[in-house]
């Protein structure tokens, strides 16, 4: 395994770098961020990652959120993969912002031409996950997952099908029931196939409703009523139901006046780096 570095800085005593290597999964090279706080000098530190939303890099998050400075008080390690492949050769894969590139919704596709690229579930789960347990000093039983809008739904969808590897999960803003959504039901059709039985499996509403409270210590959702989004594509209180059948204690707050950008996400990372520190420093 040969990872690339493009740029190292140090950052709030500890170190923001950038990275780059060649995915077997996805077939093509991919870029990836890791800050790791200052406590990682000592030994491995638990680990956060961060899943971007729709036209989002790699850097995004690194840059926008201000999360760093929180996560070196905690001792957490952050990662943000990029949103999907690239230079992929797929035609018309830039043509459109909510689909292909910067959209891989964090799914396997299973339809052609994406299924040959467009890996990205099991690219965070199996390939990103040992890269970052294998190359830098992290700890292997403390990992937790978050993101925001398509990347706060697979960061439910990551966690709420694989909770024996994330210890903790929060979103801001998710898209909380693509199969009912635009934004979801265009992904889908086209990454999965018509079938929509095909879909549940990459729906964190439908995927809570077969559940039994699988994050006994909590689930955290900031949500935006000022968000352009709310109404059509996020579906919040889908997800919200499904958590109160479940039985599974969800924290949903909602906040007049803010919409769906990163001064949204800035103002509560705080708090979203505080939650996830209980559980994964418990």
């Amino acid at each position: 395994m040969t990872i690339e570095c493009i740029s190292e800085h140090g950052c709030f005593g500890g170190k923001q770098g950038f990275y780059r290597h060649v995915s077997k999964e996805i077939g093509l090279p991919m870029q990836f961020s890791v800050f790791q706080p200052p406590q990682a000098s000592a030994g491995p530190v638990p680990v956060l990652f961060f899943l971007a939303g729709l036209t989002c890099t790699e850097e995004t998050f690194m840059i926008k959120a201000g999360a760093q400075r929180y996560a070196a008080a905690h001792g957490i390690m952050l990662i943000t993969p990029d949103t999907s492949p690239r230079n992929t050769g797929i035609d018309g894969v830039a043509d459109r912002w909510d689909f292909g590139n910067g959209a891989g919704f964090y799914l396997d596709a299973t339809q052609s031409p994406w299924s040959t690229h467009f890996r990205m579930y099991s690219y965070l789960v199996h390939e990103l996950r040992q890269t970052i347990l294998s190359a830098f000093p992290a700890n292997a039983d403390r990992i937790g997952i978050f993101g925001h809008s398509m990347g706060g739904h697979g960061a439910l969808t990551l966690a709420l099908r694989n909770p024996d590897i994330y210890r903790s999960v929060s979103a801001f803003a998710p898209i909380a029931a693509p199969s009912q959504c635009p934004w979801g039901q265009k992904a889908f059709g086209q990454y999965l196939g018509v079938d929509q039985s095909d879909w549940q499996q990459y729906d964190a509403t439908a995927l809570m409703e077969k559940s039994r409270a699988p994050f006994p210590q909590g689930i955290l959702i900031d949500q935006g009523l000022s968000d352009q989004f709310l109404a059509a594509e996020l579906l919040p209180e889908k997800f919200e139901a499904a958590c109160q059948q479940a039985g599974q204690p969800l924290t949903l707050r909602r906040h007049a006046g803010y919409d769906h950008g990163y001064y949204f996400i800035s103002t509560f990372m705080e708090d979203h780096l505080a939650f996830h520190s209980q559980i994964l420093h418990a």
